[in-house]
């Protein structure tokens, strides 16, 4: 009897990004794994034929969190056993992911030729801020590597919502951008749908500390540049607190030169969220007829 072919699935998952050398896969020698080491180890464990590959959608750094990210995997297993449920595959890779800070939150069957990466049409990202935490002690543990706290007690908010403004549209984004390896790779040219800054509530801080302030910091595009994000609000809270002017935003816009970012301005990890991974529905359609069991 010939075997099946592989089912590929498009999962969703969530992560606290603390304890983990990024999303993406690292060498086993090294003392912190990527969250897509676990992934895989967790696909290994429903024993497919196949060898376990996980293609992550959206690469996020040390420290940084997800509460969706996305990838698509191929799982073929053994003769006579059928492929997975979409919630059988869920229920059973989060039995192997319970020690871990990860999760599973869906999956769906789609076609062969589906990419988690680059049939993604949109990426939206959530910064964190805490305003008044002038002594990390001063924050609540639950917060403690979930945003960034600054001990200004108030933002110049209204100067921060019309620099976000400044950077909408399609951009050369250069200067917002670290080096990397692939950057001359890669096109510096990105469109921000959106930058928005609102507040944000606190379960914990309700009950810590009536004088801190939450705020997020909203970033939507299709993609992003290497740490764009975290420069972009780094940026946009110094403006906040008058160490930028608006006329510095569109200076370094105009710069196109990552060295013109200033130094120690970039905002860090453990504020940062990627909250969404958007797909069209004739893509997830695709290759995979409804009637036989996709969502």
């Amino acid at each position: 009897m010939m075997l099946q072919s592989p089912t590929r699935y498009l999962i969703f998952f969530q992560y606290i990004g603390t304890k983990y050398r990024g999303v993406m896969k690292v060498p086993l020698h090294q003392p912190v794994l990527g969250v897509q080491n676990y992934l895989e180890d967790a696909v290994r464990r429903l024993k497919p034929v196949n060898e376990a590959t996980v293609f992550i959608s959206s690469r996020t750094d040390t420290g940084v969190h997800a509460l969706c990210n996305s990838a698509h995997v191929d799982i073929q297993r053994r003769e006579g056993k059928e492929p997975f449920k979409e919630e059988e595959l869920v229920h059973a890779l989060n039995h192997h992911l319970r020690p871990e800070d990860i999760r599973v939150t869906r999956a769906r069957r789609v076609g062969s030729h589906f990419s988690a990466r680059y049939r993604a049409v949109c990426r939206t990202y959530v910064y964190r801020l805490a305003t008044g935490v002038c002594h990390h002690t001063h924050a609540p543990l639950t917060e403690s590597k979930l945003c960034w706290h600054l001990s200004n007690t108030e933002l110049d908010v209204g100067a921060m919502r019309e620099a976000g403004t400044l950077l909408l549209g399609t951009r050369d984004f250069s200067t917002f951008r670290s080096l990397s390896s692939d950057a001359p790779l890669k096109s510096p040219v990105k469109t921000l749908q959106t930058a928005q800054l609102q507040p944000a509530v606190s379960f914990a801080s309700q009950h810590f500390n009536g004088n801190i302030q939450h705020w997020d910091l909203t970033f939507k595009s299709r993609s992003f540049l290497y740490r764009q994000v975290r420069r972009m609000a780094g940026a946009l809270v110094a403006v906040g607190q008058g160490k930028l002017r608006l006329s510095d935003i569109q200076d370094l816009l105009e710069a196109r030169d990552s060295l013109a970012f200033p130094p120690k301005l970039m905002a860090p990890p453990h504020g940062l969220f990627l909250t969404q991974v958007e797909y069209q529905e004739s893509d997830l359609t695709q290759g995979w007829p409804l009637a036989s069991g996709a969502e």
